[in-house]
């Protein structure tokens, strides 16, 4: 018996350390200080692709112009894409944000926190806006010129209660 508390008496400290050491690892590879937190900033685009990730869940999308008329477009011409990171797959998918909910031409809107560095990504701040469907068209109904999802009769709020 002397000896097993001596055993576990020299192995704890170090059980402890490592044991200690995890969350550390954890928050480091889970962090999100690539997002400049004080700034939130709303978008509303176009789904181009939804992925789903067991780490990080990503919503691709293209702008949509301030009019709300067409496709955004960069100085470069091409297409202004953005992505918005989320939670694991599955946690998005209990708010019912998934691939068949977010697919290809979905109209949204979303808060997030841009990157530092500029790049048009961002980690999402609460929930998303999704704009309704005309039933008759098949067409997504857009906001009117500088609003966004949450202003559309019949839009969906996914992953929070207020937008």
């Amino acid at each position: 018996m002397v000896r097993t508390q001596r055993c576990c008496a020299r192995t704890t400290p170090i059980v402890v350390t490592a044991i200690a050491s995890v969350p550390a690892l954890v928050l480091a590879h889970h962090s999100f200080a690539m997002y400049d937190q004080t700034k939130v900033v709303t978008l509303t685009g176009v789904v181009r692709q939804f992925v789903a990730q067991a780490n990080h869940a990503e919503l691709h999308f293209i702008l949509l112009t301030p009019d709300r008329k067409g496709l955004a477009k960069n100085e470069k011409g091409e297409y202004d894409s953005w992505g918005v990171e989320m939670a694991g797959a599955a946690a998005v998918a209990e708010q019912g944000i998934t691939g068949t909910t977010f697919g290809a031409g979905t109209v949204f809107s979303v808060k997030l926190n841009p990157t530092r560095d500029g790049t048009h990504f961002g980690s999402r701040t609460g929930a998303i806006a999704k704009c309704p469907v005309d039933p008759a068209t098949k067409k997504p109904k857009l906001p009117e010129a500088n609003l966004h999802c949450d202003s559309v009769q019949g839009h969906t709020l996914l992953g929070g209660t207020t937008f």
